[in-house]
């Protein structure tokens, strides 16, 4: 089987959507490129996520021809082939429809950090696309046009995209990211709410990446 062990990796990530509540149904996905041959390995279209196995992940080159696989991949393919064309840092793409970070894109209106945990992950606003139509290239050109530095991007009236130099890393994102808009949805309930300063958020996000998490050491 080709790519075996990333196709298990891209396997458990994409059952993970539905342990953290992100997706419903066969909605969502998680892909990953390989660095080494530049093929990705993605969900396949409309399979309910508890009958997901490795065996069933597709793998396509970048432009869309399944190299292996029985299945269709996800309609969601040529979006993300578009970003991999175009962004050579990105190694993982994950899409959901989590409900309050989706209420957010239904807005129309960028998510601002309004919380010391999204300015770790995040380090500034979650941008929002203009609408684009799902199945084609469109929403990959949206992403690679408007999401700038950041690793999240609020698709308008859809849902959610994240990016990473890995997939685990978009998975991070995407979890990171519903919470966030969980958060700030209850707060706006009870109150108005102001963003955190632009300052406090830089540092923030610097600081949590200089400082969280277990640091490699050579002996």
């Amino acid at each position: 089987m080709l790519l075996e062990e990333l196709r298990k990796t891209v396997c458990a990530q994409n059952i993970a959507l539905v342990d953290n509540g992100l997706v419903l149904w066969t909605s969502g996905n998680v892909s990953a490129r390989d660095p080494e041959t530049n093929y990705v390995v993605i969900k396949p279209s409309g399979v309910l996520f508890d009958q997901l196995t490795p065996e069933k992940m597709v793998v396509v080159d970048l432009y869309g021809k399944v190299v292996d696989g029985d299945l269709k991949p996800s309609v969601d393919t040529a979006s993300h082939l578009y970003v991999y064309r175009h962004r050579d840092d990105v190694h993982g793409i994950v899409h959901t429809h989590s409900p309050y970070a989706t209420s957010f894109a239904i807005t129309g209106e960028p998510l601002h950090i309004y919380t010391t945990t999204s300015a770790a992950v995040f380090g500034g606003t979650i941008p929002i696309s203009d609408f684009a139509i799902i199945g084609e290239e469109e929403i990959g050109q949206e992403i690679v046009e408007k999401i700038g530095n950041s690793e999240a991007i609020l698709i308008r009236s859809h849902g959610i995209f994240t990016i990473g130099k890995t997939s685990e890393k978009a998975l991070k994102t995407s979890v990171i990211l519903e919470e966030t808009a969980q958060s700030v949805h209850y707060a706006m309930l009870r109150t108005k709410v102001e963003p955190l300063p632009e300052d406090v958020v830089e540092q923030g996000y610097r600081v949590y990446n200089d400082t969280y998490g277990q640091k490699k050491t050579t002996i």
